[in-house]
């Protein structure tokens, strides 16, 4: 019966963990664009023009 008190802190501990990393990354700006990376993938690159003409 006490490995689930030992679960139960270990789960909260994980989820105040996750907790923690997400207003670190809100806090940064790691989600301020998410509009930009999506559509670049849409894109194309431009080709080199070649040397030897």
């Amino acid at each position: 019966m006490s490995i689930i008190y030992f679960l139960i802190g270990c789960s909260v501990l994980l989820a105040l963990v996750f907790l923690g990393a997400f207003f670190w990354a809100q806090r940064t700006g790691q989600n301020d664009d998410l509009y930009t990376p999506s559509m670049r993938i849409l894109l194309e690159d431009e080709q080199p023009e070649d040397k030897e003409k």
